[in-house]
């Protein structure tokens, strides 16, 4: 593993998102003097906050899986994170409701689902579930072990044991035709599958490598943090300021200054201040990174990105009991869904939606005998579909509610006293490339050591973190992403074990008062 070459004490981490706090909690973990740099007033980054009349939003992700992964940065640092955020495991993980008015729960609990599956597709299926589960296990072990929690220096690394192992699994055929032959009712497809959109990729074109993104739904379970996801930012940048990381909130980087022999030397903000380093380690989205750094590498092909989302934030008196904390509500297009999003950038004709309801885990979100309602619709971004957002999402928010009134929400949308609409306009007000908040998408040229490298090219002491690098997009991988960026400062990358129970509490990496060199090795 390359690691930065010279002295790496002083470590300026640009962003105090997800990755960003994971970076510097393991940087610290490794002994270095770390200052942190947000633009916004607090940390999160896409896991913001935003509070309304007493309800408390969620601006990002809304699903949380592997909190251990969090636990290991954290015990990095010497904090346990039961001390900084509670997690509640979701049961069900998921509701699915399908357009012939059937559902389907989704249990972590392998005997629970396999219940569930004989309830509502019958006994065959039932055992077809179990052979999936197993399935999405070993996928799960041979990808985090080589694939995942891996840092590459080229597509040689590529070249493991693992990498058979995943070829006798059936991981470079397609994610929908492998699960396809565990379990024949489609319902069953679409919930092992649906997670795709994740990645980018329609189901039937994804590799079914990525179906370890199911194996993180659907094995390893559903957490939710109380105070919502913005506790989970909150949580690690508490453990973080403990163990002596320095944050600057309100500082918007504007310039990296570069010495002679090629390093950064400083960073300067829009307020005129400036930070010296060692080394730089820039979490911002890929394309405000490639202007720091003085352009973007050349690619043979331009970066694809994957699709946007419509996210409507709705608050008021109204709540369905057919609603679990997670409910995927699927129409009754599917492979046409996924063709529209990602090839003819038309919005969704029969959309399959995901509604979110925290209060129904966390009342306190939002005030007494009130409920908070997230629906995500997915959309392609403005490159795919550069639709005039401005002049069609009024339309398009009273087009989600009447969906969701004619499954079944009867009034869903009236009476409300908080309502906001988030389109891709606004992604990319934010600076998310062509619109999405899921950066570029899982195709195999930007996947592992074909997506943009951590460490770019031209510089001796910057690193990248974050979705738009290794490993990917999701709160579980850019939390890695902040490991496999610190360990390239370090030098020091000791990989999670793979069958990591979610609750387990990991043992400090490095203790927080050693101070350890550019040399050290794992």
């Amino acid at each position: 593993m390359r690691t930065l070459r010279g002295r790496t004490d002083r470590v300026v981490v640009v962003g105090a998102g997800l990755s960003g706090l994971s970076t510097a909690l393991h940087l610290a973990g490794a002994g270095r003097n770390v200052t942190v740099l947000e633009r916004a007033a607090e940390p999160g980054g896409r896991a913001g906050r935003i509070e309304l009349r007493g309800y408390r939003l969620d601006t990002g992700p809304t699903v949380l899986t592997m909190p251990h992964l969090i636990e290991e940065a954290m015990a990095a640092a010497g904090s346990r994170m039961s001390d900084h955020i509670e997690l509640v495991p979701l049961h069900p993980a998921y509701r699915g409701r399908f357009a012939d008015g059937s559902h389907i729960d989704v249990h972590t609990d392998a005997e629970a689902m396999e219940a569930e599956v004989r309830r509502a597709a019958g006994g065959r299926e039932a055992e077809g579930y179990r052979r999936l589960r197993q399935w999405l296990e070993q996928v799960y072990r041979v990808q985090m072990r080589s694939f995942i929690d891996a840092n590459f220096d080229s597509p040689f690394g590529l070249l493991t044991a693992d990498l058979a192992r995943l070829a006798a699994l059936g991981g470079f055929g397609t994610w929908y035709g492998r699960v396809a032959r565990f379990v024949q009712d489609e319902r069953l497809r679409r919930i092992f599958s649906f997670q795709a959109l994740y990645a980018g990729v329609p189901p039937t074109r994804a590799l079914a490598a990525y179906a370890v993104i199911a194996y993180m739904d659907t094995v390893a379970g559903v957490h939710f943090p109380r105070g919502g996801m913005h506790a989970v930012p909150r949580g690690m940048a508490t453990a973080a300021q403990r163990a002596g990381v320095t944050f600057r909130y309100g500082a918007t980087v504007t310039t990296v200054e570069r010495s002679a022999t090629g390093r950064a030397s400083a960073v300067r903000t829009a307020d005129g201040e400036r930070y010296v380093c060692d080394a730089l380690v820039l979490t911002c989205d890929l394309p405000v990174a490639h202007r720091l750094l003085g352009g973007a590498p050349r690619r043979a092909v331009p970066l694809r990105y994957a699709p946007s989302a419509v996210v409507l934030h709705t608050g008021g008196r109204r709540n369905w009991p057919g609603l679990a904390h997670h409910t995927l509500s699927f129409g009754n297009a599917w492979h046409r869904t996924f063709r529209q999003l990602t090839r003819s950038g038309e919005l969704m004709s029969d959309p399959s939606l995901l509604v979110t309801c925290p209060t129904a885990t966390d009342p306190s979100l939002a005030p007494e005998g009130r409920h908070l309602h997230y629906v995500l619709a997915p959309c392609p971004n403005l490159a795919t579909g550069p639709h005039n957002w401005s002049a069609i999402a009024s339309r398009y928010r009273d087009s989600l509610v009447s969906v969701l009134q004619s499954r079944g929400l009867d009034g869903f949308g009236d009476d409300l006293e908080v309502d906001r609409l988030v389109t891709p306009a606004d992604w990319a007000a934010q600076h998310h490339a062509a619109g999405t908040p899921f950066s570029a998408a899982h195709t195999f040229a930007q996947t592992g050591p074909f997506r943009t490298r951590n460490l770019p090219a031209g510089w001796d002491n910057v690193v990248l973190a974050g979705c738009g690098t290794t490993p990917g997009v999701g709160v579980p991988t850019v939390i890695i992403s902040g490991k496999l960026a610190a360990a390239r400062v370090t030098g020091v990358h000791r990989r999670t074990p793979a069958g990591a129970p979610a609750h387990a509490p990991a043992a400090p990496a490095v203790s927080a008062t050693r101070k350890a060199g550019a040399h050290d090795l794992a």
